[in-house]
């Protein structure tokens, strides 16, 4: 019998409402996350991927209660994360904390870099005094930055050596599970390397779980055990790193793959161009969320949902197709 997983997330949605229109007639709300379900083991790594907009980030900062979910049930260690008190719920972040996508967007500028990582420490009453200063010293150094870096303030760093920071304070409270959220989109190709490097590197030593929030394919595939794409806020295929990138049966993830660049200038890719723009998240089409823009879309397609219902390598595909896409040459 396989244990229980550290993480379940069950049919979570988060709407958001939009202002009435003309002569204060409702509109419908963005329906921005729209009933996903997901688990997550100890010591594994699952990425979300899909294009902006799809509901990635929303989904990673509603498991957190950043933002708070409009229905659906969060469990951590069998714990209804959403029917937490305030002070309950801060004792439940120590265990799960989350990586920012701009690094210096998330960072204080007021603040020295010895108090931007400190702070956690200070309000779950962890350290004080010298234990501070010396927990500080190690969390910078554990991130690979020099140790007069406490003194200095956000915008003396590069963009990667700020990330570190994020990634130092994240760590402050010995969480078990990090969001990250887009950690490397916005930073240069070498120094997204390093900090993929280090991710890996803090996963080993702390054994840490994550949810790893990219659209970027070739990151995800470095980094990820196992994938979910996501389309206009549902999920539409999940399985582990081997079946997605090596037979995927999703349409939407055929085109996502083969717009990914191969670092070979001889090797030839057909690319999928999908016609038309991602419809309007407020008012999704019927059926099939993805039959508007799909090239293998069947008449049942525009009024029958496909259920995410599991093949028989067990990955998760919500298709009326019965096999995997094909489609290109």
């Amino acid at each position: 019998m396989s244990a229980p997983p550290l993480l379940a997330v069950e049919n979570l949605t988060k709407h958001f409402p939009v202002e009435s229109g003309w002569w204060g007639r409702p509109r419908p709300p963005v329906r921005a996350v729209d009933g996903v379900s997901l688990h997550l083991d100890k010591g594994e790594v699952l990425a979300i991927a899909g294009e902006s907009g799809c509901g990635k980030s929303t989904l990673g900062r509603a498991v957190l209660r950043l933002i708070e979910p409009t229905s659906g049930a969060i469990r951590l260690d069998g714990t209804d994360v959403l029917a937490l008190s305030r002070q309950e719920l801060r004792k439940v972040r120590r265990r799960m904390q989350i990586v920012f996508q701009d690094p210096y967007a998330s960072l204080n500028p007021r603040m020295r870099v010895g108090g931007i990582v400190g702070e956690p420490l200070r309000i779950h009453n962890l350290a004080g005094g010298t234990a501070l200063r010396e927990k500080v010293a190690e969390l910078l150094e554990t991130v690979g930055l020099p140790a007069d870096a406490e003194s200095r303030y956000p915008h003396e760093f590069s963009g990667g050596q700020r990330q570190r920071i994020g990634v130092a304070r994240a760590l402050a409270v010995q969480p078990e599970i990090l969001i990250a959220d887009e950690p490397v989109s916005a930073l240069d190709v070498s120094v997204q390397a390093q900090i993929l490097n280090l991710l890996q590197d803090l996963k080993e030593k702390y054994d840490l779980s994550f949810i790893f929030i990219s659209h970027d394919l070739n990151v995800v595939r470095f980094f990820s055990d196992r994938i979910a794409i996501m389309y206009l806020g549902q999920f539409v295929e999940a399985g582990t790193n081997a079946q997605v990138f090596g037979l995927p049966h999703h349409p939407y993830t055929v085109a996502l793959l083969s717009a990914v660049p191969v670092p070979d200038p001889t090797r030839k890719r057909d690319r999928i161009l999908l016609t038309g723009d991602l419809p309007n998240p407020a008012a999704p089409p019927p059926g099939c969320r993805f039959h508007t823009r799909c090239p293998l879309r069947m008449p049942q397609c525009e009024s029958a949902v496909p259920a995410l219902a599991p093949r028989e390598d067990g990955r998760l595909v919500a298709c009326h197709l019965s096999g995997p896409a094909r489609m290109g040459g």
